[in-house]
């Protein structure tokens, strides 16, 4: 499925309600990852219900265990469009008798895209359709293509934080649990200088940055980015080894710490919904 405006057009699968491709009308320049499978196959997963892996990939909800591999189940599972317009899509998903087996609530989840000049925006809505507390958390994981033009390197680029940061990141345990104390990363800086051994030792994870915007710039190109995240608490930085691009990814919800105890009602940065309620957040693209 396509949206477009005078600036922008962009591609969105229903499997996953996965960005495909941005392309600036002006440039002709993709934003988006290739997906080359033998680095890493997707492009922009939805992460829902959870974010990032569970202890042993299972939790413990009202005495029972369930089993929930990593970033929940929404990325693999085909979406309806149930609203569209030239320059606005939605996607929904509702809960299944599969769902309810591995996450056994109600629920409905809508994933929208909207176009305004040269900005995407990316809107996550979850309605509890239930009648017991809905517990969840949501994400975004967009990879953008880097370098983004010919004659520029990966090294060639560099993410620029809208505030100074003072500010360590959390590492990933072998199991992919998030350890309980922060290395030392961003020091009095707005910058961090973009290369492949970054992520060597998988993600960066932030934990409530001072900023509200990450930029992918470069001295060489005039062509980047800026991802706009309020109401995103969590923040992940990731690219596969060798992989061309960035991952920027604002979260409502993180992976289990290394000291989790399973029990979803204790899950760090959980969201809980009554029967009846609504949870929206968005975050924003803007391409130049």
């Amino acid at each position: 499925m396509k949206i477009s405006n005078d600036r922008l057009t962009i591609t969105i699968a229903a499997a996953g309600a996965e960005l495909q491709h941005i392309v600036h009308n002006d440039s002709g320049l993709d934003y988006m990852w290739g997906a080359d499978p033998a680095v890493w196959g997707k492009k922009s997963p939805v992460l829902f219900p959870i974010v990032g892996g569970l202890k042993n990939n299972t939790y413990t909800y009202n005495g029972h265990e369930y089993t929930l591999g990593r970033h929940g189940f929404a990325r693999d599972q085909v979406f309806t469009v149930t609203e569209q317009g030239d320059t606005h899509i939605t996607f929904t998903l509702t809960d299944s008798e599969a769902t309810r087996k591995v996450y056994p609530f109600r629920f409905a989840f809508h994933v929208r895209y909207t176009l305004q000049d040269s900005q995407l925006k990316v809107t996550y809505i979850v309605e509890n359709t239930g009648d017991k507390e809905l517990l969840f958390s949501v994400g975004g994981h967009p990879a953008f293509r880097i370098p983004l033009v010919e004659g520029t390197s990966y090294e060639d680029y560099y993410l620029h934080f809208n505030r100074k940061e003072n500010t360590g990141r959390y590492p990933l345990s072998a199991a992919g649990q998030i350890e309980l104390t922060p290395i030392p990363m961003l020091q009095n800086t707005q910058e961090l200088p973009l290369h492949k051994s970054l992520f060597l030792e998988d993600a960066l994870v932030f934990k409530n940055l001072a900023s509200s915007a990450i930029s992918i710039k470069s001295n060489k190109t005039p062509h980047g980015l800026a991802i706009s995240f309020d109401g995103f608490p969590y923040m992940g930085i990731w690219a596969a080894k060798n992989g061309d691009f960035v991952c920027i990814e604002p979260w409502c919800g993180i992976a289990d710490n290394v000291s989790a105890t399973g029990n979803l009602n204790e899950k760090e940065g959980i969201n809980r919904l009554a029967p009846g309620e609504q949870f929206e957040r968005t975050w924003e693209a803007e391409f130049f």
